[in-house]
């Protein structure tokens, strides 16, 4: 009974072998290490005993194998056989060979044979799960659709046919809610290879996800006539994403729109109502960073490349266009360029100007045109100036020269010492409020205030004169 046992165990698996796509030659190793193991749970592990798998009879046969020995030294039935025993068997023997004696495996019995039968089982599960696991593998970075299932412990789990897929809830569009049944389409994000088999990652939220469905709907960017520079995502709400064309004929931001729209909106409808702007990708940052913050309109742009940080001047009016809401635009902006982008209103820009012109202007012998050139090189105060190097001042207009540029800087490190030795608080320009009250412009405030301040400092230095 264990033998057709073993019979009927080697036709189950290798049918299971052809169902799983499976190859033959994995089903064979499981039948076989399972006959071994079994044999050798009976038998005891003392002897040695081989597992091999018969083609012709498509059975797995078991042979133990025992070293011959002349008739006077032999010993151990289990391990060794007698030279005339093992004559009769190969009539080629000689002394110190070692000889496969075929076993019965009906005399494994039930419980040996269940024992093969779990082992088989298991090598097929781990042959299986590593079949799902390259495929997957091979697919990661593609789309995938499958069908609802459950939702575990927030995440909704997909049948993919062969497997199952976990969208977790990072992963997923905020708002979005699927039943048992439902159709769901996702971005191959991750396969892990897990004690219990792959598992794999699904998500409808990665800026990857807007790239693909952009590249399948797009023929210009699946021909790779178009270019994906970068995307930026808020899941479910807004998102924007960079386009270039490698052929001038070819606009990028309109073959991604399609004929009235039809292209990005089948990708909305796909991401729930997602807003996308299109986004025309160019290699001057700054250029690019404006048409990032779209539709706002820029005035000018400040630029400091070392920290890769944008200082953006819009409009009073177009401040809360630029910056969005609750920042949305200029974060999403941010994303994209990978810059650092700091939207301020031009009035803000003007005070920030007048502030640190003023500011620069208490250095004694300076004037506004100096000041001027001093800010347009990047220094916002005299305390910049008395921290920066005498290389850095040099690059200012009219202190290339290393004796002059030394000079600003002592000059500005001696005001520094002489606000701290009073104890007073660093003169500030005009506020608007105050302006007000007083009368007159901006800036005959401003210059009357820092004559008032010139005037004192020039005093108080003929007094300690």
């Amino acid at each position: 009974m264990a033998d057709n046992m073993f019979t009927d165990l080697s036709r189950v698996i290798e049918q299971v072998g052809k169902d799983k796509g499976i190859d033959k030659q994995v089903v064979v190793e499981a039948i076989t290490q399972g006959m071994l193991v079994a044999a050798r749970k009976k038998y005891g592990t003392y002897r040695e005993i081989e597992a091999t798998y018969n083609e012709e009879t498509g059975e797995v046969e078991l042979f133990q194998f025992k070293e011959v020995v002349p008739r006077e030294k032999y010993i151990d039935e289990e391990v060794e056989i007698p030279m005339d025993e093992a004559l009769k068997l190969d009539p080629q023997a000689q002394e110190g060979d070692s000889i496969g004696i075929k076993m019965d495996a009906g005399e494994l019995g039930r419980i040996a044979a269940q024992t093969a039968k779990q082992i088989i089982m298991q090598k097929v599960r781990d042959a299986e799960r590593s079949i799902i696991f390259n495929e997957f593998e091979e697919r990661k970075g593609e789309i995938a659709s499958g069908i609802a299932r459950r939702v575990e412990k927030g995440a909704i789990v997909v049948d993919l046919g062969r497997t199952e897929a976990y969208i977790p809830p990072r992963e997923q569009i905020p708002g979005e809610s699927y039943k048992p049944g439902d159709r769901i389409q996702g971005y191959l994000s991750e396969v892990r290879q897990t004690t219990r088999g792959p598992q794999i990652i699904m998500s409808r939220a990665d800026e990857r996800y807007l790239m693909k469905l952009f590249e399948m709907e797009v023929p210009e960017i699946y021909d790779g006539v178009v270019e994906i520079m970068s995307a930026a995502r808020e899941p479910g709400q807004r998102a924007k994403i960079a386009v270039r064309s490698k052929d001038n004929s070819v606009d990028p931001v309109g073959a991604c729109v399609g004929m009235k729209g039809s292209r990005v909106q089948n990708i909305v409808q796909e991401l729930r109502g997602e807003k996308i702007d299109i986004v025309p990708w160019d290699e001057d940052v700054t250029r690019f960073a404006c048409n990032a913050l779209a539709p706002a309109e820029i005035s000018r742009v400040f630029v400091d490349e070392a920290n890769k940080e944008m200082e953006v001047v819009v409009p009073d009016s177009q401040l809360s266009l630029a910056i969005g809401k609750r920042g949305q635009n200029v974060r999403l902006a941010a994303k994209l360029t990978t810059w650092k982008l700091d939207i301020i209103s031009e009035s803000s820009a003007a005070s920030r100007t007048a502030e640190s012109i003023f500011n620069l202007m208490l250095i004694p012998g300076m004037n506004q045109t100096m000041a001027q050139n001093i800010f347009q090189s990047g220094f916002g105060s005299f305390q910049s100036v008395a921290n920066a190097p005498v290389e850095e001042i040099m690059t200012i207009p009219g202190y290339d020269d290393p004796e002059r540029a030394e000079k600003l800087i002592n000059e500005a490190k001696a005001l520094i010492a002489k606000y701290e030795k009073e104890g007073t608080p660093i003169p500030t320009a005009p506020t608007a409020a105050k302006e007000s009250k007083a009368g007159g412009s901006a800036k005959e405030q401003a210059d009357l205030r820092l004559k008032q301040e010139l005037e004192k400092l020039g005093a108080q230095e003929d007094s300690e004169g």
